[in-house]
């Protein structure tokens, strides 16, 4: 049977299909390397040039990952060959490096009849572009919330991956292998993308419907349904906090119940996990945007910055302006 679907690969009669991977300063290694070792064991399995793909930076220069190594890349954006993938690779920093030529270079390539992709953060980078307005897309589950605030019409989801029309997403790291797997077996054959999958150690390959999360169960390791569409309320009201009569009134729980399930659970008051849910979405928003401190504040459900300051330092150990200072230093 795997004769038979090689056979048919193999009997292919037609270009291979060219990737243009575009490396932006401070990409995350792990999330390009899982995108572009399945177009090579692609190649290899098959024992014909299914995929061809190129490296370029904005300049044509070297281009520091976020773990320090450099990679060398082929060309520039000008120079690059036309390819049927343009595939964009960030990680930290990438507000940073979005230039406006970058910009102004994509907007130019989305007029072809191409697909354009982004995985981890580089996301963000067709955002800015306008290329997301009329499609699904995702991005590592840390940047979601500072996407959200500064694209607020932009149909941003928790999945690992998004494949829609001719654009591609994906949150990053183990996630970009699933992605290339996806767009293989989609283009090739299912069974041809499981033998990539089982090359990698791979074992299963996930669906744009798996999320990068695990579901509230499993992150805080209980069940107890009340507990759980609590903390759901919480996470769904950041900008205008439910009070412990509200959110224990809509549980349909006295107060004092609430009070023992929580303190049962994870030994703190309501009150307690709450604002942790806050200030932690307030660092996200600290060091992914450049909302300003009041900005943050109220995002999160603070009244006044001088009490979102307060509470951000007796949490974090740090005040928020130092914060974002440090941050910028170590970039």
């Amino acid at each position: 049977m795997q004769e038979t679907w090689l056979n048919t690969i193999n009997s292919l009669d037609k270009p291979p299909t060219r990737f243009l991977f575009v490396l932006i300063e401070d990409f995350s290694l792990v999330a390009f390397s899982n995108a572009i070792e399945p177009l090579r064991l692609a190649n290899r399995i098959a024992k014909k040039q299914l995929y061809v793909w190129e490296l370029a930076s904005e300049s044509g220069q070297k281009v520091t990952c976020s773990n320090g190594i450099t990679l060398d890349v082929s060309v520039d954006l000008n120079t690059a060959k036309s390819a049927s993938y343009i595939v964009f690779c960030s990680g930290e920093n990438v507000r940073k490096y979005t230039t406006k030529s970058l910009i102004n270079w994509i907007r130019k390539e989305a007029r072809k009849d191409i697909t354009i992709g982004a995985i981890c953060t580089a996301t963000y980078i067709l955002a800015k572009a306008g290329l997301l307005n009329n499609s699904k897309s995702t991005i590592h589950w840390e940047n979601q919330e500072a996407l959200k605030e500064e694209f607020c019409d932009l149909n941003i989801t928790g999945s690992i991956f998004s494949i829609e029309k001719r654009r591609i997403t994906s949150a990053g790291g183990t996630a970009s292998l699933d992605l290339m797997l996806n767009i293989i077996a989609k283009e090739l054959n299912t069974e041809f993308a499981k033998l990539i999958a089982d090359q990698m150690i791979h074992d299963s390959i996930r669906t744009d419907m798996d999320k990068q999360l695990p579901s509230i169960p499993n992150r805080i390791g209980a069940r107890n349904p009340k507990l759980l569409t609590a903390i759901k309320i919480m996470e769904n009201n950041i900008e205008d906090p439910l009070s412990p009569l509200l959110l224990a009134e809509s549980l349909g729980i006295s107060i004092r119940q609430l009070e023992r399930l929580f303190q049962r659970y994870f030994s703190q008051s309501p009150k307690r996990y709450y604002m942790g849910i806050r200030l932690q979405k307030a660092r996200n928003l600290l060091l992914q945007t450049e909302m300003n401190v009041l900005q943050i504040a109220l995002a999160c459900g603070f009244s006044s910055s001088s009490h979102f300051s307060k509470c951000y330092k007796s949490e974090f150990k740090i005040a928020p302006h130092n914060e974002r200072g440090f941050a910028n230093q170590s970039i």
